[in-house]
């Protein structure tokens, strides 16, 4: 009999799972009234994971930024490698 639950989307081929695993820590300060502001936005929007908020909303900045300087800045082969399935940007 088949597991009921969450299903998990296969990776392509020249995907690793070690690629996806989140080694590196970075450290933001803010002040208090951007601090106000995070705090009233996940309130509001009931986000329960601010951690997960703030590095996709750079990573959506990013990639953003990205897309608008292709073809100049970056080739399409680079900007491919960069996208994460399931990520906010597809």
């Amino acid at each position: 009999m088949a597991k009921k639950g969450k299903s998990v989307a296969k990776l392509p081929p020249h995907y690793s799972e070690a690629a996806f695993k989140r080694r590196h820590r970075l450290t933001i300060q803010l002040n208090d009234k951007e601090m106000e502001a995070i705090e009233l936005y996940c309130k509001k929007y009931k986000v329960k994971n601010k951690s997960g908020f703030v590095r996709e909303s750079v990573l959506k900045s990013v990639m953003v930024k990205f897309l608008e300087d292709y073809p100049t800045l970056f080739e399409k082969q680079e900007l491919d490698r960069l996208v994460v399935p399931g990520s906010l940007t597809e």
